[in-house]
């Protein structure tokens, strides 16, 4: 009897090491599918591209040149750290900050370019490409190997830093910044869903994949954990990127008829001419034989196939008979008995609806959630702000703001309307003197200013022009150069029409001589302009360049010793004198 509770024990102890292995194998195979994006700040960018004489070099924060400016090109793909790619015609050296070349050891360096990816700098900030025997592979700015050299090519994938499309027999898969496989190289085209978030962009997209066949390309999806979700047997294929979360919901099309996936499940089968999602309700709206019907994200039907067109706008789904008569439903499919003229959007707060009456030639105005008449003006458009605020716009197409009680908050007079990003903030803007304020959250104005600039920077919001310059922390207060720069030693001030620098106790450093002088920069130095030409002083005071550049543009130049920045397109720039 021992030995048959013996060998059931180890027969036990083998499932459940079996287990305990597969869970493991599965986080190690997770851990792997992780990579990070640098952040890098600008304010902590040590080195940047030097331009002179139509040849590059670089300069470092302090404005000393570590490569001389003798090269036709160079990238640096991470401006904190002292890797440069220095290209004379054919040849290309690696750099460091003393001139001297790295990576001797590898052949053929290359940085990645990102794609269609917003950003202030245009290359992955981590990998670098090298080649060996003919193939690429990937090695870090620390020179060590990422990625074995077994690649036909590497390049940047659409949207996604991070992320690499690399072929291998002339097959495309995904790989990220770790080397590590994201897709495997099986198909003839990859390309992201153009998922996106707000906080993770577009990191959470899954792929579109294709391969040739006798009869065309032909699609399937693989999600961002690796997954085949869909075989590559589909005419067709998009994400409905409206449906945020985990699931996955996909159209497809397959032999000339759409139907529709959440994740591997099929929930409306492939009989349709055209399916396409109603964001605004959250609904799908099916074709079939040129009849249109309404179906929830589940594939079940709420109204039937026998329209000839769907209007889905706001709360409420109209639905066109041949006849030309129109039923309301809601969402869920219940008919409703209101007029179809008017139309109900929802907002952010269950409170407030925006009611648009179609009879009166789209008449916006504001109710409460029981349908009760808030406003009495006739807007041209309503959209809900926060709170108990709404922008609205009047004939001739000036908005401003109301509450609730359909009062004035913001004179409607302005051109435009935004919230500042990353604040509080409401700017307007009047283009008949080519004026900006901005209001702080209870739509108070702080401040008003002509050909007003707004720069917003971590901690507050500068506000300037060619003779004035005021500061906002993020909650609304109006503060001094001396409590938003706490570190600089000297600060711009103007007294009579004119500006000069005073340090922290008040005391005048440099007079009262100049048009307009610019904030001492994270790097130590300020603009200052004198008869429409710039020079520059560093923070001790010091003339570095007495007033000699001119500038066609309005924002205030920056400097870095006696080189200036200048912006080119795209996130790419570069300092010369």
């Amino acid at each position: 009897m021992k030995k048959k509770y013996i060998v059931i024990l180890i027969i036990i102890l083998l499932i459940v090491l079996g287990i305990v292995g597969w869970f493991v194998y599965q986080q190690i195979k997770e851990n792997g599918r992780q990579y990070e994006i640098e952040k890098l700040s600008v304010d902590n960018y040590q080195y940047f591209i030097l331009r002179q004489n139509g040849n590059y070099g670089v300069i470092n924060k302090n404005g000393d040149i570590v490569i001389d400016p003798e090269y036709t090109n160079i990238v640096i793909p991470n401006p904190e750290k002292e890797v440069f790619i220095c290209y004379t015609g054919e040849e290309t050296k690696i750099l460091n900050q003393n001139q001297e070349q790295i990576y001797a050891q590898y052949s053929h360096i290359q940085p990645i370019k990102l794609k269609n990816i917003a950003s202030d700098l245009m290359y992955e900030k981590n990998v670098l490409t090298y080649e060996q025997d003919g193939k690429i592979g990937l090695i870090n700015l620390e020179g060590e190997i990422i990625a074995k050299p077994i690649y036909e090519s590497i390049e940047g994938l659409p949207y996604k830093e991070g992320e690499l499309l690399v072929k291998i027999d002339g097959k495309y898969g995904v790989i990220n910044n770790k080397g590590n496989e994201l897709v495997k190289a099986e198909y003839d085209q990859i390309s992201p869903d153009n998922y996106t978030t707000e906080e993770n962009g577009y990191k959470d997209a899954g792929y579109i994949v294709s391969n040739t066949t006798e009869n065309g390309y032909r699609y399937g999806y693989v999600d961002v954990k690796g997954n085949m979700i869909l075989q590559t047997e589909y005419n067709e294929i998009s994400r409905i990127i409206d449906i945020k979360g985990n699931d996955i919901y996909l159209i497809a099309a397959q032999n000339g008829q759409y139907g529709m996936y959440k994740n591997e499940k099929q929930v409306i089968k492939n009989e349709y001419q055209s399916i396409s999602y109603n964001s605004e309700n959250g609904t799908v709206t099916l074709e079939k034989t040129k009849k249109f019907g309404v179906a929830t994200i589940e594939g079940n039907i709420i109204i039937p196939i026998e329209f000839t067109q769907i209007d889905s706008t706001g709360m409420y789904i109209y639905a066109t008979d041949a006849s030309g008569n129109i039923q309301v439903y809601k969402k869920d499919g219940t008919k409703v008995d209101i007029d179809s003229n008017i139309y109900t959007l929802e907002t952010e707060n269950e409170n407030y609806k925006i009611k648009i009456d179609n009879s009166q030639g789209s008449v916006y105005s504001i109710i409460d959630k029981e349908g009760n008449q808030l406003t009495t003006e006739n807007y041209t458009y309503i959209d809900y702000l926060y709170d108990n605020y709404f922008i609205v716009s009047i004939t001739g197409g000036k908005v401003g703001v109301i509450n609730d009680k359909g009062e004035k908050i913001i004179d409607t007079k302005y051109d435009s309307i935004e919230k500042l990003d990353n604040t509080d903030y409401i700017i307007t803007r009047l283009s008949e003197n080519n004026s900006i304020q901005i209001y702080n959250k209870d739509l108070q104005q702080l401040c008003e200013m002509t050909n007003g600039i707004i720069n917003t920077e971590e901690n507050y919001v500068k506000v300037y022009n060619d003779t004035e310059t005021r500061y906002f922390d993020l909650q609304g207060n109006e503060k001094q150069n001396t409590e938003v720069l706490p570190d600089n030693q000297i600060y711009a001030k103007s007294q009579d029409g004119k500006w000069g620098f005073v340090d922290k106790s008040g005391k005048v450093v440099i007079d009262y001589i100049y048009d307009k002088t610019t904030d001492i920069n994270s790097y130590g130095y300020a603009g200052i302009e004198l008869d429409g030409k710039w020079g520059v002083v560093n923070s001790k005071g010091e003339i570095i360049v007495e007033p000699t550049y001119t500038f066609n543009v309005k924002t205030e130049p920056e400097f870095i010793k006696e080189y200036y920045k200048v912006e080119y397109g795209y996130g790419e720039f570069y300092y010369t004198k």
